[in-house]
Order: C-alpha cells, then sequence, then structure tokens
C-alpha cells in the first residue's frame, strides 16, 4: 500500500476510534480525559498500534489501556464496519506518556527561572 493511502487510512482509523471509544460504557474507560495520540498501522494492515493519554485518573492510564486492549476485538469489528473495509488491523493500545513528560520539562524549566535547584 502505498504511503500516501496508508497515512489516509491511519487517519481514517483514528477518528473511527476515537467515536467508537467515546461510545463505550466501559466504567474502566469513562471518568477522565482519554486522547488517541498516535496510530501506527503496518503496511499490510496487519497490526495497528495505538498510543493514547489519560489525564485526570486517580489510577493511572494503566486500567485504561488493559480495559482496551480487552476490547480490541469489538473495536476491530466496529472499525471495519463503519469503515467498509474486509480486513481490520489487530489494535494494540500502548500508553503515551508524552504529555506528562512534557508537563514535567516546563516544571523543571520553571524551576530554572526562579534560580531553584532542581529535585
Amino acid at each position: 500500500m502505498p504511503t500516501k493511502n496508508q497515512g489516509r487510512m491511519a487517519q481514517d482509523m483514528k477518528r473511527e476510534l476515537i467515536a467508537i471509544i467515546g461510545a463505550m460504557k466501559d466504567p474502566r474507560i469513562t471518568g477522565g480525559l482519554l486522547t488517541v495520540t498516535r496510530l501506527d498501522v503496518t503496511p499490510d494492515l496487519d497490526v495497528a498500534k495505538v498510543y493514547i493519554s489519560v489525564m485526570g485518573r486517580e489510577g493511572g492510564s494503566a486500567p485504561v489501556v488493559k480495559a482496551l486492549n480487552q476490547a480490541s476485538g469489538h473495536i476491530r469489528t466496529e472499525v471495519s464496519r463503519r469503515m467498509h473495509i474486509r480486513k481490520a488491523p489487530r489494535y494494540v493500545f500502548v500508553e503515551d506518556d508524552g504529555a506528562a513528560y512534557a508537563a514535567h520539562i516546563n516544571e523543571l524549566l520553571r524551576g530554572l527561572d526562579k534560580g531553584e535547584p532542581e529535585a
């Protein structure tokens, strides 16, 4: 599959994934800000790695990632039905800690501005 079409397919899948995850009523998934940050699809549409970021949950993002990996079969079926594709990839959900890392870097930079030593 050419990379142009692969990128377009990945963006369409990401859009559908956001809609499907938003409609899910699993209490392990709801109750926090869940964001799909990136979706990487292999050229043969065998595996798609979905990076998610979860903010505002006490338990962190580990239970959400576990719940989404358990529901990946349902999500795969829904994506193939909505996009009218014969072969939907197997979804692997991974925690993306980029937002937390950026917040940590900003905190370090604020500490440098004040002249405080870092922890």
